[in-house]
């Protein structure tokens, strides 16, 4: 008997953005089943920050669809959000919160029970590492720690689908090694979508890549088929994003 498929959890059906003339990206189209964790590459200005939002209802696209656990987020943009957690580069946080202020103003706006929140912000501070911080102004913590804030404030509704930004953004070695382990972990039972700069991140985290380059998607499929032939992945990058 076949193997039955999971059902798409982030799906981009020939999306397009146009600024005027410019295209921010052009007929993007892929589906991400529930537990992959997928890499999103290209250099920049490529188009990722811009599908990233179209993703996730930030954004709305100039023709195609993007859907989220089945919901199209241009006329569904609420039941799709309940299902997602998004990390945008750089994040806006309110600075003169704390972390655990910051995440109890979520928890309610995401109608958690006060049970709920209280646990739900307990696990959330272990997962992300920030109990020496938690009393702390945002404002005064280092970027890494920001960073971890904001990926607690992500999985506070524990959503089904991440879309993430750059996570490893402004973070030391130790740490990195922690979000790897945190991303692997979730994507044993969530949808993952990850963009980043750090070619290493790729093959420690994602099994799937996406390329894209100006606006447009040139490489869709499982990491090892960039990389066989003893191809570094440095060398596949620069191949398919260098005219």
């Amino acid at each position: 008997m076949p193997q039955q498929q999971s059902p798409a959890m982030i799906e981009a059906l020939g999306l397009s953005k146009y600024y005027g003339d410019f295209a921010a990206i052009q007929n993007v189209s892929f589906a991400i089943p529930q537990g992959e964790v997928v890499a999103f590459l290209g250099p920049n200005g490529a188009g990722k920050s811009t599908t990233m939002k179209l993703l996730t209802g930030y954004l709305a696209p100039s023709a195609g669809m993007a859907r989220i656990a089945g919901h199209d987020m241009a006329t569904d943009r609420l039941a799709g959000s309940a299902r997602l957690g998004y990390l945008p580069e750089n994040g806006p946080l309110y600075t003169d919160m704390t972390p655990r202020s910051l995440l109890n103003f979520f928890a309610h706006a995401r109608g958690l029970s006060a049970a709920q929140r209280r646990n739900r912000i307990a696990e959330v501070i272990e997962l992300c590492s920030l109990g020496s911080v938690i009393g702390k102004p945002i404002g005064k913590l280092s970027r890494g720690y920001r960073q971890r804030v904001g990926m607690a404030q992500v999985l506070l509704h524990e959503p089904d689908v991440l879309i993430l930004d750059e996570p490893t953004a402004g973070l030391d070695p130790n740490q990195i090694h922690e979000v790897r382990g945190t991303i692997r972990k979730l994507g044993q039972s969530k949808t993952v979508l990850l963009s980043t700069h750090i070619l290493q991140e790729v093959e420690a985290m994602a099994g799937r890549v996406l390329f894209i380059n100006e606006g447009r998607l040139v490489f869709d499929g499982p990491i090892h088929e960039l990389t066989k032939d003893g191809h570094p992945l440095e060398e596949r990058f620069r191949e398919l994003t260098v005219a």
